[in-house]
């Protein structure tokens, strides 16, 4: 056995910058017989599981190895699993604790409070989870009263963070108003609890009561001004009245330009961030991959891809899941898949990321195997809305009627998910691409919405394919009541009746779209250029 100091290796691993490094000390640590040492093992699972060139999945191994009994590991990883794509485990991991008696503290609450939260917004469609998370919420606030934690600061600024999450406006405020030390985090939680939900007078009374501003609250302002879609405005305080900027502010701007569809704009600004080196956190590249996923900005991508791999980044989360959707979208499916193989914990959005590029690329099957691979997976990955629209596109390009009968089937009795208007949009362009019109008709005319102008177009399209004029008329009234017809809209129906030598209708149709206004559209397309 090795005979070295504690002392000496807390300062090696304070010094710690890769997982290989954290491999090679883990062998000296392990002949040295301080692997259940607490203070040893904390400090690599801290490294592992918090620094961006750790992984968490690693941090997770080496803590399932251990006896999982030091509260201070504890907090670590619950502080890890809170940031990460799987705030779920930081629940888990706390309700463990509780279960074996594990001593937690005022580092523990903030965090799982948090989590809560994380996992109310990464399910924010799903009612049941909502009510479960506020009674778990609920739950840790009364055991927060039997600890005599309930007045730390820290503690009660999560507790306003999670109720506002969950809706609770009122009992948010209640907390933050018998607050007797509130910092400037504290206002500016409570502060973007109301700019949330639009109340925007609370949210100023607020801000003209707080004892003073930073770099935060200039974001909430930034924010607000993007969520109303004044884009001017945001621009206004970014680059005029803001004292300083930090890396969120320019995550909102980017973000900004993204929400209303200026992709070009959001890699532009992510080019002036560069040049006023300012370090780009893994929010900002998450919204700069969804940029080139957009424009086709493959060699943007694939520079931040190998930037990342050059400094042994922590490839993970969501994160991971921007890449592979950034190669899919681009059609680089060999280079999404290489990410997609190379993660060993897969986030659902992940999943969703490779099946729908596998789908839409027309690799149908392969999309479907993988389907089923994510359903007895280790991660526990369960499928969602996005999932099956993936899947549905699979069955739609490969021609399966039955398989989708099925999977649709699946979705709404297995898997408890009602289908939204995409997913009727998939079985009616499935239907119509195999030439089963009238059940597509009668898909569309018994859903338990109203149908969309793009479900009657895919209808009219099948029409002109298969040479049904009647159901070609009925999408072109149905069209017509929805939105101004389009050209490609009267050229359809013309062909259609042109294919059944209804010659006086074709001239009939012609005239109503010169008659209307609607010119003829010339065909084009656009190629990209280094």
């Amino acid at each position: 056995m090795l005979n070295i100091r504690i002392s000496d290796m807390l300062s090696k691993l304070q010094q710690l910058s890769s997982v290989k490094e954290v491999e090679q000390t883990q062998c000296v640590i392990i002949k040295a017989g301080l692997f259940n040492h607490p203070l040893v093992m904390s400090k690599i699972i801290s490294f592992l599981s918090l620094s961006p060139l750790g992984s968490l999945v690693y941090a997770q191994a080496i803590f399932e190895d251990t006896a999982m009994n030091n509260p201070f590991v504890c907090n670590t990883m619950i502080r890890a699993y809170t940031k990460s794509v799987f705030p779920i485990k930081a629940i888990y991991l706390y309700n463990v604790m509780h279960h074996k008696d594990i001593k937690s503290d005022h580092f523990t609450y903030p965090s799982v409070l948090k989590a809560c939260a994380r996992v109310l917004w990464c399910n924010e469609e799903d009612m049941k989870c909502s009510r479960l998370v506020a009674c778990k919420g609920a739950e840790i606030h009364c055991r927060l009263f039997r600890l005599g934690l309930d007045q730390d600061c820290f503690i009660q600024t999560s507790l306003v963070y999670l109720y506002s999450k969950c809706g609770f406006l009122g009992l948010a405020r209640r907390v933050f108003d018998e607050m007797t030390e509130k910092t400037i985090y504290s206002w500016n939680v409570m502060i973007s609890a109301y700019d949330q939900i639009n109340d925007f007078v609370s949210a100023d009374s607020l801000i003209e009561s707080m004892p003073g501003k930073n770099v935060v609250s200039w974001n909430m302002l930034i924010a607000r001004y993007l969520r109303l879609g004044k884009i001017e405005d945001a621009r206004a305080v970014f680059f005029e009245e803001m004292p300083e900027r930090d890396a969120v502010s320019w995550n909102s701007m980017i973000a900004g330009y993204i929400q209303i569809g200026d992709y070009a704009g959001a890699l532009a600004l992510f080019h002036e961030m560069e040049l006023a080196n300012v370090e780009a956190t893994d929010i900002t590249l998450i919204s700069v991959l969804g940029a080139c996923a957009e424009t086709g900005a493959l060699e943007i991508g694939r520079k931040i891809h190998l930037s990342l791999k050059q400094r042994e980044y922590k490839i993970e989360g969501y994160l991971s899941n921007a890449l592979v959707d950034m190669y899919a979208k681009c059609g680089h499916l060999n280079l999404a898949w290489e990410v997609f193989t190379g993660l060993k914990m897969k986030h659902i959005s992940c999943w969703n990321a490779m099946i729908v590029g596998l789908a839409v690329h027309g690799y149908c099957e392969e999309a479907l195997r993988l389907f089923s691979t994510m359903e007895t997976s280790v991660d526990g990955a369960q499928p969602n809305r996005v999932t099956f629209i993936g899947v549905l596109i699979a069955c739609s390009h490969k021609g399966s009627v039955d398989e989708g009968r099925k999977f649709f089937n699946r979705m709404v009795n297995e898997y408890k998910i009602m289908p939204d208007i995409k997913h009727y949009g998939c079985m009616v362009d499935l239907l119509s691409r195999c030439g089963l019109l009238e059940e597509a008709h009668h898909m569309i005319k018994t859903m338990p919405f109203e149908a969309n102008s793009v479900l009657w177009r895919t209808l009219l399209g099948a029409c002109r394919v298969h040479h049904h004029v009647d159901l070609a008329e009925e999408s072109i009234q149905q069209l017509s009541k929805l939105e101004p017809l389009r050209d490609g809209d009267y050229v359809l129906l013309s062909n259609v009746y042109a294919e059944a030598q209804r010659w006086n209708d074709v001239e009939r149709v012609r005239s109503e779209m010169i008659d209307s206004g609607v010119p003829k559209k010339p065909g084009s397309s656009h190629i990209g250029t280094k």
